[in-house]
């Protein structure tokens, strides 16, 4: 199957680099697959679940958060604010962060705050939702 680089890079590291088959990427609105030779484009990212499939078959898995990818001469470049594996999830502590979440939107504050405070209600929900799809 023909394949493409692909290079997935969060605001701390580079989460992978290397050959893939095919890539699918949350964005506003639905998920986008890209496959090699696909034309040039940029698109915002949504929080959720990036999956790709490696050249050698083997599908993975991401929980990322918002940023955008570029599609550029059989180049997929994916920058985003966070991404981890469901696996690395501390399902706990992600649990914690999202009651300290609904503390806070429950709590008078300002419009930034607010905003603050409901993406991290929405990370930690996703967080959650992912990692226990895929660790039963």
């Amino acid at each position: 199957m023909n394949t493409f680089f692909l290079k997935v890079i969060a605001s701390d590291k580079v989460f992978f680099s290397g050959k893939a088959e095919m890539v699918n990427i949350p964005t506003l609105d639905g998920e986008k697959v890209f496959l090699a030779h696909h034309e040039n484009i940029v698109i915002a990212i949504e929080m959720g679940d990036l999956k790709f499939r490696t050249e050698d078959g083997e599908t993975h898995h991401a929980v990322v958060g918002k940023g955008f990818a570029q599609v550029i001469n059989n180049r997929v470049t994916v920058l985003v604010d966070s991404a981890e594996r469901p696996e690395d999830i501390d399902k706990i502590r992600a649990e914690e962060a999202l009651e300290r979440a609904k503390e806070q939107m429950r709590q008078k504050q300002s419009i930034q705050e607010y905003y603050h405070s409901q993406a991290s209600m929405a990370r930690a929900m996703t967080r959650l939702k992912l990692s226990s799809r895929y660790l039963k």
